[in-house]
């Protein structure tokens, strides 16, 4: 059993961010659920240490509170994932400024604001481990993605700056971009036949991946002593984004 950390997850509430908190909790982990509702999973049962904790990515007080509420009842917090973000389509000549702008403030800033915030506690616990939760788009163009796929490169920029900057007191970033991954939110548009058919042919694993792929990813890079990993972008995209 790996050592036991104090690991905050935003966007914890379904999809990817409950498939971390899963695996994190089944490993022995103490988990900081954050979520705008303040509850843990909600698309599955998820036994072990949680706590509960409300954090809207665009209120930067609720924000500081939450994880100071966690680094408190927890005694210390040694990690953090931010997973929390927003996807707004729309081509790039009809999509409206503040839909543009929501994207940004809630994938870009909101993930800045949880790394600045944190970044005391993990200084008080000796260092520790962040993992922004990015996405391959972040090097496609894909067409009614203008404004996810400038969050999601922002997001590659954000990590590798903050990992400079805080290397000196060990706290490392990193950057996960999964590709396409199944959950219950894209679930029907996931079984559309055309997509699968477009699936197979683009990713060469065979098709889409699951959110436990992820999330075992992600507690895999908490559990290993990897000191000199870090500013790195980890693609999970079953090869779709260098299949050619």
């Amino acid at each position: 059993m790996a050592e036991k950390k104090v690991i905050a997850v935003t966007g914890a509430s379904r999809g990817i961010g409950s498939a971390i908190v899963a695996e994190l909790a089944a490993r022995g982990h103490v988990v900081g659920c954050l979520s705008r509702k303040g509850v843990g999973p909600e698309d599955r049962e998820v036994p072990g240490d949680l706590i509960h904790l409300a954090a809207d990515l665009t209120d930067d007080a609720q924000i500081a509170a939450a994880l100071g509420d966690l680094a408190r009842r927890a005694g210390r917090l040694d990690g953090l994932v931010n997973n929390a973000g927003l996807h707004l389509e729309g081509f790039g000549h009809e999509m409206a400024t503040q839909d543009f702008d929501l994207v940004q403030r809630t994938n870009v800033t909101g993930t800045f604001v949880v790394c600045r915030e944190a970044h005391p506690h993990l200084v008080a616990s000796g260092g520790g481990l962040i993992i922004n939760i990015g996405s391959f788009y972040e090097r496609l163009g894909a067409k009614r993605n203008a404004a996810y796929n400038a969050s999601k490169a922002a997001i590659g920029a954000l990590t590798r700056t903050l990992a400079v900057e805080w290397a000196p007191q060990s706290i490392r970033v990193l950057d996960v971009a999964p590709g396409f991954i199944a959950t219950d939110l894209n679930q029907e548009y996931m079984q559309q036949e055309a997509f699968r058919r477009f699936l197979s042919k683009r990713v060469p694993t065979g098709g889409a991946g699951a959110p436990e792929d992820v999330a075992r990813l992600v507690a895999m890079l908490f559990e290993t002593d990897l000191p000199f990993l870090t500013g790195e972008t980890i693609f999970m995209d079953g090869g779709q984004s260098v299949n050619q």
